[in-house]
């Protein structure tokens, strides 16, 4: 690499994608600086999917110990500190960001815990004062949570905040329909909290199957979460003793502790330059990238949600290992398939799927074939739980190949990983067919859908 730049690569964001290009661009020998100005780990190990799958098992505690009554166990006494599980959490985040923190120190990389801006064609400066310059640049910011316009918008929490509260709310309305609204929606309601969830549409989980929706919504709401649909916000004002009054549309001012937004997430790339080096952007806000995450700017990259491509963890993951793979490695530039990707909510009970809906595969292909299974797990039956799960298959009909699974039970996502593979490889509904079950497991109605 040439010496006349202080660094091969910048990367702007020690997020999944931007700590895994770093590490691997430097095993391939390149020169590599990462600047961050939060914590190292990004979204997903310090305020997303890492701390919150935490507060999911937490939560699942409150089931299994009513649960467990019917399987012969007493517990006396139970009771539940948030504080604890809190800290417990937190604590564990440091961990796993200290071991981010060294993969990148033992591969010699420059760690800059200062915000960075493009402030020349190579050049950035950090807000010290002092300015690098690079040959490639690497913008991996990732996305903040997006907080619509109200009155008193600024009173509400989003996710970012949740995992540092002081006490539990008695009552908290949650605003959103995507995976984080839900998620968060199951876990309050677990640990005791009065859940109403507000949607200024008038479905949940839009990019997901309608059945498993559908599914989730009759379970949550017999869980005792309460849904309002097509309902928007007007005002949100503390209260002298506490807690908020709120006025949602078409409903009477009522007092909740807290409120949270978990509307979406905006990528981040105000304040980074990005416009006086020429870097296009799209309507959000989110850097326009060819297939191999290349900008409009040669030597300027970006990777992960800042994207706005596929908003998840692993995928800024792959865009990552891609990009330094093209850039610096030894082989042919690397694309990453962006589709049929597995993705999960993790709700109470959990949703997994992969593939297209049955609405999608039906404009796609026009001849389908849809196979269910819809039954209630032998845990819930001995528990006295009414609540069934439901698995859905989706086949082209001319074929037989699968083009989507979709499930909501326990530990979907669990089982959704390994048939995940099954539908990228592009395998048929007979060679699901010809395998044997594994008896008694959930997972065996994925062969034995007649």
């Amino acid at each position: 690499m040439s010496d006349s730049y202080d660094f091969d690569l910048f990367t702007i964001g020690a997020g999944s994608g931007g700590v895994r290009a770093s590490r691997v661009s430097a095993a391939h020998g390149a020169r590599v600086a990462i600047a961050e100005e939060h914590r190292v780990g990004g979204t997903c190990v310090i305020r997303g999917c890492v701390p919150k799958k935490m507060l999911v098992y937490g939560a699942h505690f409150a089931e299994d110990l009513e649960d467990c009554q019917q399987f012969g166990w007493t517990v006396e006494g139970k009771s539940f500190d948030w504080i604890k599980l809190r800290d417990n959490v937190l604590a564990d985040v440091s961990r796993i960001e200290g071991a981010y923190t060294d993969t990148l120190e033992n591969h010699d990389v420059t760690i800059f815990k200062e915000r960075a801006e493009i402030t020349g064609p190579h050049e950035i400066t950090l807000a010290s004062g002092k300015t690098v310059t690079a040959k490639y640049i690497l913008i991996a910011t990732g996305a903040h949570p997006h907080v619509p316009e109200c009155d008193g918008m600024e009173h509400a929490i989003t996710s970012n905040e949740a995992f540092h509260l002081d006490e539990l709310p008695k009552k908290v309305i949650i605003a959103g329909g995507g995976y984080i609204a839900n998620e968060f929606a199951g876990i309050f309601n677990e640990f005791g909290s009065k859940v109403t969830l507000v949607n200024r549409g008038d479905r949940l989980l839009r990019s997901y199957d309608e059945a498993v929706r559908d599914r989730l919504l009759q379970i949550s709401t017999m869980k005792g979460i309460e849904f309002k649909f097509n309902t928007v916000f007007e005002y949100i004002k503390p209260c002298d003793d506490g807690g908020y009054f709120v006025k949602l549309s078409d409903c009477d001012e009522e007092h909740v502790d807290l409120v949270m937004f978990a509307t979406g997430r905006v990528p981040n790339t105000k304040g980074l330059g990005l416009d006086k080096a020429g870097v296009e952007l799209g309507d959000k806000g989110e850097v326009i990238v060819d297939r191999f995450s290349k900008t409009n700017v040669d030597h300027i990259y970006a990777v992960g949600d800042v994207t706005d491509r596929v908003q998840l963890t692993p995928v800024a993951i792959r865009e990552g290992q891609a990009f330094a793979d093209s850039v610096f490695g030894d082989s042919d530039p690397v694309a990453v398939d962006h589709s049929c990707i597995p993705s999960a909510v993790f709700s109470h009970p959990p949703i997994a799927a992969v593939g297209m809906t049955e609405g999608e595969a039906k404009n796609a292909l026009g001849s389908v074939k849809v196979y269910l299974s819809d039954f209630r797990a032998m845990k819930n039956v001995v528990a006295g739980r009414n609540e069934r799960s439901l698995f859905k298959m989706i086949c082209d009909g001319d074929s037989g190949r699968i083009v989507g699974i979709h499930m909501i039970a326990p530990e979907a996502p669990e089982m959704m990983q390994a048939a995940a593979i099954a539908v990228k490889a592009g395998l048929t509904k007979a060679d699901f067919d010809a395998t044997t079950a594994i008896h008694p497991t959930m997972a065996e109605e994925l062969v034995l859908m007649r």
